[in-house]
């Protein structure tokens, strides 16, 4: 149902998935947020509800904060579930590496934006709000 609240509190830990990133078309990158993708489909695993995520990363080279996407990219079409991380203040090459993105908080639901543009614009609004909540969690 998305209640990431109870799935931790049953879990006893933040929901996560685990996969190998894989190339995407670059359209992340293409729009100055470039991603780590995870395909979705036939994973076997409970999936969130499609939307977008506050959540956190685990790499080979540590833990980073991220924005993350989980749905079919209706903007531009596309009908493949997929998971698409864009992690802050991280540069290098996630392609073929293992990685665990643990779920935080649902900011909102996929949608259908009218231009390229206002996709941009969301997601510069998507990472203000997760920088503020890390800080916000950082002081308590």
């Amino acid at each position: 149902s998305g209640d990431l609240a109870l799935a931790h509190h049953m879990l006893g830990r933040p929901h996560s998935l685990s996969g190998v990133v894989v190339h995407g078309e670059k359209r992340g990158r293409q729009m100055g947020f470039p991603t780590a993708n995870l395909l979705l489909e036939n994973i076997g695993k409970v999936i969130p509800p499609r939307g977008v995520y506050q959540t956190l990363v685990d790499t080979a080279t540590g833990r980073f904060p991220a924005l993350t996407n989980i749905g079919v990219r209706p903007t531009f079409d596309r009908h493949q579930l997929l998971l698409e991380a864009h992690l802050l203040d991280f540069s290098g090459d996630l392609y073929s590496q293992t990685i665990r993105v643990q779920f935080l908080h649902r900011l909102r639901e996929e949608r259908r934006f009218p231009s390229m543009d206002a996709l941009i614009g969301q997601i510069r609004i998507d990472l203000a709000e997760v920088r503020q909540r890390m800080t916000s969690s950082a002081s308590s």
